[in-house]
């Protein structure tokens, strides 16, 4: 379903390129609107980490497709090949944020203050807490702030104006560890490394595969059940 749903994406991304051709920056609201769904597009092929290159062979495929023009390779044959190469295309991307997330995280470890936890998170105490510290099984309520270790912030409570409220044990395994370990009151922040966060798949657009995550984190109250 996924594949037909890409094939499909590209297929409208050719389709609007000639109305676009004439005038590259947009002007009115439907060619902004046809420039949105090229943005839109062009996530879904963010995974495979395209090259300018690989990008123009991808559109000759399109244009041979669409066109009805005789196919230069049988798509029996290499289609199912499409998701081994998004796999090793995963793979490399997240090796490299890994490499690049450990030393990022090896360095916030020597800060003054930092403690590793056996797991691998960083933790570091913004503000001390003085009430009660959460179990896994509980739901508690924070305010948060989650960057990528380059600072882009990909998801922001604080920035949204609510805090937000969960079960513990219902979000990633570095939240669930990490906010054990700060009391009612407290803030702290968290550097988690990617397999205690999103891990190889990460979370496309803003999440690559691989990625480290840095959040701030303050526990505002345990919810009673």
């Amino acid at each position: 379903m996924r594949i037909r749903l890409l094939y499909f994406a590209i297929g409208l991304l050719l389709l609007t390129t000639p109305l676009l051709a004439a005038s590259p920056d947009p002007v009115n609201d439907d060619q902004k609107t046809l420039y949105a769904l090229g943005l839109a597009i062009s996530q879904s092929l963010g995974t495979f980490s395209l090259s300018e290159t690989e990008l123009e062979m991808v559109k000759n495929g399109i244009t041979d497709g669409v066109l009805k023009r005789p196919q230069k390779v049988d798509l029996q044959t290499f289609g199912p090949k499409i998701q081994q190469l998004q796999q090793a295309r995963l793979t490399v991307a997240a090796e490299s944020e890994k490499k690049a997330g450990a030393a990022y995280t090896a360095k916030a470890a020597s800060e003054k203050g930092a403690t590793k936890t056996e797991s691998g998170i960083v933790i570091t105490t913004i503000k001390p807490g003085t009430g009660a510290t959460p179990k896994a099984t509980d739901t508690v309520k924070v305010h948060y702030h989650g960057t990528l270790t380059d600072g882009t912030v990909f998801d922001s409570s604080i920035k949204r104006g609510e805090p937000a409220t969960f079960p513990l044990n219902k979000v990633i395994k570095c939240w669930t560890e990490g906010v054990q370990l700060i009391k009612v009151g407290g803030k702290s922040r968290l550097v988690c490394p990617s397999n205690l966060a999103y891990g190889d798949a990460g979370s496309p657009p803003v999440i690559k595969p691989g990625s480290t995550l840095v959040f701030e984190v303050e526990l505002l109250e345990i919810v009673n059940n």
